[in-house]
């Protein structure tokens, strides 16, 4: 499968898989390798257990990630696209600093880090940041907590909490005093299973294999695919909640999947308050996904507050 163009540029993932060397980090790998109709090496990506060993071949190989595993049924997600995010945000948050920020002192929340852990691999390997994941799913934070506990590469720079209120976001995550210079998440887009069900069968429709169409070759669990609402109602939630914690992070953000979304949560970050937003476009082949971020801070009090002058280094 060729990885689309339109990728962060310093996105690790641009161009063709290199099934010879995935292979050679994760050798179970190659027994799922064929040919495409170009004589191009690929895998079927409808087959749960290929996409596995890719993702398990990706993290070994550029993420410096030996032992990665997922409990039945929960999220495997495309990692390119993953790592486009993380890339953006660094481009965010490097508008304070004079280059890129890099080290453990830089603090990220990845809120709804899921069983994959991959936000907080992906962010600490590429710039060495300090993360933070948080879910409410208990399976999910001792399946996170143990792929960090499991790499020497991660376990000092990588916690996973659980998030103890289903209903709240950053309250009970974000403790008094403490400050992140980011916070990510990729909030559930379906509003219903129902809605989760038709889009998934479009998918397999997509991959060629509509009667295969009941299962999900990337997975996922209810509270990661839906939640009442959709995507518009949990952000509304989280920019709400953002609200008490205006002072301790530099940039909140999340993934917008919808255009659509846009208008009504631009309305409600301006009813709110918010000093800055952005809105940050990412295209990956046909698809568009969209980064909302905001902030109630001047750039000015972000430099004061989070460390950042101009003469950084």
């Amino acid at each position: 499968m060729s990885i689309p163009q339109l990728l962060h540029p310093r996105n690790v993932h641009q161009g063709r898989y290199d099934f010879n060397a995935l292979c050679a980090a994760v050798p179970k790998l190659a027994a799922f390798v064929s040919k495409n109709p170009n004589g191009e090496a690929t895998i079927d990506f409808a087959d749960k257990e290929a996409v596995l060993l890719l993702n398990q071949a990706l993290l070994a190989k550029y993420y410096h990630v030996k032992f990665w595993l997922l409990p039945a049924g929960y999220l495997c997600p495309p990692i390119p696209g993953r790592a486009d995010y993380v890339h953006y945000l660094a481009d965010l948050l490097g508008r304070i600093f004079s280059q890129l920020p890099k080290g453990k002192q830089i603090e990220l929340l990845d809120i709804g880090t899921g069983a994959n852990c991959i936000y907080p691999i992906i962010a600490n390997q590429s710039y060495g940041w300090h993360v933070t994941g948080s879910d409410i799913d208990v399976v999910a934070v001792r399946a996170a907590a143990t792929i960090v506990a499991a790499n020497t590469a991660l376990k000092s720079s990588i916690q996973i909490i659980e998030q103890p209120d289903t209903n709240a976001i950053f309250s009970g995550v974000i403790g008094e005093g403490q400050q992140f210079h980011l916070t990510m998440c990729n909030p559930p887009f379906f509003a219903s299973q129902a809605e989760a069900d038709a889009a998934n069968e479009r998918k397999w429709a997509n991959l060629g294999k509509a009667a295969e169409g009941k299962g999900r070759n990337f997975a996922g669990q209810q509270h990661e695919l839906w939640c009442d609402g959709g995507e518009l109602a949990f952000i509304r939630q989280m920019i709400t909640e953002s609200q008490l914690f205006k002072p301790q992070v530099c940039w909140f953000s999340s993934l917008v999947s919808q255009q659509k979304h846009l208008p009504p949560l631009q309305k409600l970050l301006r009813s709110v308050g918010v000093v800055q937003s952005e809105v940050i476009e990412m295209r990956q082949g046909n698809k568009i996904s969209r980064i909302l971020a905001w902030s109630f801070l001047t750039v000015e009090q972000q430099r004061q507050r989070f460390g950042a002058t101009d003469n950084d280094s």
